[in-house]
């Protein structure tokens, strides 16, 4: 139940300008799965990550169906005594997969002492012991750690799988905007570091202050995020003039951001954007993003159409694994320790 907006006092750095759709873009993206109007979709999906580095993404092919259980899964699970959910804390899984307490993610240290006012839930590719990449030690690719709840597993599986081909079809929908062939980023996409972030913010009352949000202003690490997020609102997107503005849900779509992965390929000519969550509705807020980003050996330089005349590529050349794991290492706490 939601109580109302009365008991919450929001600092004026939190609020945010209302949604112009003219700001965030609602793309059809249909043409994905063979509808016409593909060349329309490409430069309207190229404008948006050039422009903001966000759109909302509709006719997507995932069925609300299928997003409702993930929904009804995800509350059963953090519904559970805290001494239930530690049994697959993060800390304990040696690849970054499982459970984490609010203030376990902090995404905006410089303002936030306690961390993010969340727990969340990391499910990635389910390697098994034996596979090459995890007796080798590879860092980030292992096994999950499923909780004990029947039918959770498979409900939770089948939304990755789900998610892990929609993103497949927006990277090569990436690659065409940016003048190359629609298969280009294929070769990186074998043993993907997608990853499920299944997230519970719970209510806030009172005075909220920068010192303690949903989640802090940050931008996303990878290369594109697909989220889904509930009708509770809270997401706010800064556009490049520092003007914060709301990003409300629209029914059936799929909020998709630039990461700072895709930021470094492109030698920013796609923008990761700084964004943030404040949950003021007074209730429990759930969302699920899903990060997708390529295989750990990908090679991350500037690409061939990125570059003009006489331009210096602005970062230097690295991994898709290395970079994630630098980004993982600021913002998690059990990483630190």
């Amino acid at each position: 139940m939601l109580h109302t907006e009365q008991h919450i006092e929001l600092d004026p750095s939190l609020r945010a300008a209302r949604l112009s759709v003219a700001e965030i873009p609602v793309i059809d993206i249909s043409p994905l799965f063979g509808a016409p109007g593909k060349v329309a979709m490409v430069d309207a999906i190229g404008r948006a990550c050039r422009e903001i580095g966000f759109f909302y993404a509709v006719n997507h092919g995932v069925a609300d169906e299928q997003v409702t259980r993930v929904y009804a899964e995800a509350r059963r699970f953090f519904d559970l005594p805290v001494a239930e959910k530690e049994k697959i804390a993060i800390e304990k899984s040696g690849c970054h997969r499982g459970w984490f307490r609010v203030g376990g993610e902090n995404l905006d240290p410089a303002q936030q002492a306690e961390g993010d006012f969340k727990e969340g839930l990391k499910i990635g590719r389910d390697l098994p012991l034996g596979h090459e990449w995890v007796a080798a030690g590879l860092p980030l690719h292992g096994p999950n750690q499923w909780p004990d709840l029947p039918g959770w597993q498979a409900v939770m599986q089948g939304y990755y799988d789900t998610m892990v081909d929609l993103g497949r079809r927006v990277i090569g929908a990436f690659a065409l905007a940016l003048e190359l062939p629609e298969d280009f980023f294929t070769p990186w996409l074998g043993v993907t570091m997608t990853t499920l972030g299944v997230l519970h913010y719970p209510p806030q009352m009172g005075r909220i202050t920068q010192g303690r949000i949903g989640a802090g202003a940050h931008t996303d690490y990878g290369c594109l995020t697909l989220l889904h997020q509930d009708v509770s609102g809270g997401l706010q997107v800064k556009r490049r003039d520092g003007v914060w503005i709301d990003a409300p849900p629209v029914p059936g779509s799929f909020v998709v951001n630039i990461g700072d992965m895709m930021e470094r390929w492109t030698n920013g000519v796609f923008c990761s954007t700084p964004h943030r969550v404040v949950n003021v509705s007074g209730g429990d807020r759930y969302s699920l993003p899903f990060f997708f980003d390529p295989d750990f050996y990908a090679p991350v330089a500037c690409l061939p159409t990125c570059l003009g005349v006489r331009e210096e590529p602005k970062f230097k050349p690295t991994t898709a694994g290395q970079h994630m794991l630098d980004m993982i290492a600021a913002s998690f706490e059990y990483v630190e320790k």
